[in-house]
């Protein structure tokens, strides 16, 4: 399974309950990235993508549950702690900013089981610069 996920420079992903930025440049990456895949979102994650076609978008509450392993996963709500061992590819969109946080990326991905495959930058339509890394497992 293919995860996705947009961090702060701390892991910070969510904070009360909410995001804590979006950014329209990310979310056309994460579609152009999921063509061909199925891609899972809760409810709450749906609102930024709007009627976006480029993907097979399947919303739910459950996604973790639902998605098989050839299905994409955009996660900002959910702690992956029970799930880590289904997880194949993490692809991380950094915010060049600290925020307030409440709910971390916990997946260790410098433990010697993932291998960084790319690294690209790009400015966000909120952001001034974003960074995406993409990891495979290797054991």
């Amino acid at each position: 399974m293919l995860i996705i996920v947009c961090i702060d420079e701390k892991n910070g992903m969510m904070f009360n309950h909410r995001r804590q930025s979006r950014d329209s440049a990310v979310c056309q990456d994460i579609l152009k990235e999921c063509r061909g895949k199925k891609l899972y979102m809760s409810s709450y994650s749906q609102k930024l993508f709007g009627e976006a076609q480029e993907a097979e978008i399947q919303i739910s509450d459950n996604i973790l549950n639902q998605a098989r392993e050839s299905d994409a996963c955009f996660i900002e709500d959910i702690r992956l702690s029970d799930f880590e061992d289904r997880i194949q590819t993490v692809i991380l969109y950094k915010w060049n900013r600290k925020y307030p946080a409440d709910l971390y990326f916990t997946l260790d991905l410098s433990d010697g089981s993932w291998e960084l495959q790319r690294t690209e930058e790009f400015n966000g339509s909120s952001h001034e610069r974003i960074t995406k890394e993409v990891y495979e497992r290797t054991r």
